[in-house]
């Protein structure tokens, strides 16, 4: 998969909690349980993801992967450091 169209969705109740689905797809491929813990998805933004793409909290390749494989990638908040 050399890239595609990214939709993202932020969630109303976790914060730093995302979304990623291949736009044209949407969240067909989103299960309704995980639907439930995160809430209505808030459309966030849209952009081109490629592998050489850099992302902060996540490896393109394999958000890439599960967009493909899956049809969608959760994106959780990063660990907290530990004081």
């Amino acid at each position: 998969m050399s890239g595609v169209l990214v939709q993202v969705y932020r969630s109303p109740r976790r914060a730093e909690t995302y979304l990623l689905t291949e736009k044209a797809k949407g969240l067909q491929a989103v299960p309704e349980a995980l639907l439930g813990t995160f809430g209505n998805p808030e459309p966030a933004f849209v952009f081109h993801l490629t592998a050489q793409r850099a992302l902060a909290h996540a490896d393109p390749a394999q958000v890439l992967a599960a967009i493909q494989e899956k049809g969608f990638y959760l994106q959780l908040p990063p660990p907290k450091d530990e004081p």
